[in-house]
């Protein structure tokens, strides 16, 4: 049974950091694409960034320049490092693992920026 427990949101003021972290459980980690995604109120899910087995690293475009995706294999961990966050940020943050008919996911971590 794969699980995903998201950590690290809280309230931060425009201009900060947070560092957001996902601990996988149930699955071969370093074999698998890791992605994170957001949720805005009233907003659909969007995807965030995704990091392959092989430490391949993709952005969206609201995402570039501010995020950083990594991974430790040996904690089983996930990371989202997220620098000069606009309120437009705010946003329930999940991470991910896609397999062809089913996808799991965490159960968020609450991002605010607000000043």
């Amino acid at each position: 049974q794969v699980q995903l427990v998201e950590s690290g949101g809280g309230l931060v003021q425009p201009g900060g950091s947070l560092r957001l972290s996902c601990v996988a459980s149930g699955t071969i980690f370093s074999a698998e694409t890791m992605r994170w995604y957001r949720q805005a109120p009233g907003k659909q899910r969007e995807w965030v960034a995704s990091i392959t087995n092989d430490e391949n690293v993709n952005y969206a475009d609201s995402a570039k320049g501010r995020f950083t995706i990594s991974r430790d294999n040996a904690k089983n961990t996930l990371y989202l490092q997220m620098n000069s966050l606009k309120p437009e940020d705010k946003a329930v943050y999940y991470c991910n693992i896609a397999r062809p008919i089913f996808n799991y996911w965490g159960q968020g971590t609450q991002v605010t920026v607000s000043s």
